[in-house]
């Protein structure tokens, strides 16, 4: 009988001693990480876009010059966008965040997302960037058949996106293989 007490004593000792780590700082177990959200995927897209697309020498950036990220329309991203971009460089060019009110204003970005919001102006919008080297992208079923250049579509629960390559060529822009062979089949 006095084992099973001497027993009984050393599990409840060596309980009181594991959940006394639990509170020391160095011992906590860390915090699942949120998964995360459309708007950060698609950010996150948008940056590595611009390492797999070549523009013309016509429309090169300088060097040491920034590459532009434009939004035009409402900012979906609210500051995801931002946050994904900043301090973020390609080829010792820095990424720079910029909001659009009109396409004219943004014929001086190499990416340009334009929001749902725009919608019904797409193709105005895309004529009005006729003969820009600016790869568009957007998220509406509307957007490629309008003439946009890149769509991001969901499917199942995870973000893809689609490629109108033949837009790209019209913009003069040559898309890598690896890019295109990532990219979901045009309906």
């Amino acid at each position: 009988m006095q084992w099973m007490k001497k027993r009984f004593v050393v599990r409840v000792v060596r309980c009181f001693l594991l959940m006394s780590l639990w509170f020391l700082p160095g011992f906590r177990c860390p915090a699942q990480t949120a998964s995360p959200s459309e708007y950060q995927i698609k950010a996150a897209f948008l940056f590595n876009f611009a390492k797999f697309v070549d523009w013309p020498s016509t429309a090169a950036v300088a060097p040491g010059a920034p590459i532009f990220i434009g939004v035009l329309g409402e900012n979906v991203f609210h500051d995801d966008l931002g946050t994904v971009l900043h301090g973020k460089n390609i080829n010792g060019h820095p990424l720079e965040l910029k909001l659009f009110e009109s396409a004219e204003a943004a014929t001086n970005c190499q990416i340009l997302f334009i929001s749902p919001s725009e919608k019904s102006h797409y193709e105005k919008i895309l004529a009005d960037l006729h003969g820009a080297s600016i790869l568009t992208v957007s998220e509406t079923d509307d957007f490629i058949p309008a003439g946009g250049v890149i769509n991001f579509v969901i499917i199942g629960k995870n973000v893809r996106f689609q490629i109108n390559n033949e837009a790209a060529k019209k913009a003069g822009l040559t898309i890598s293989s690896k890019l295109l062979s990532l990219a979901v089949p045009l309906h």
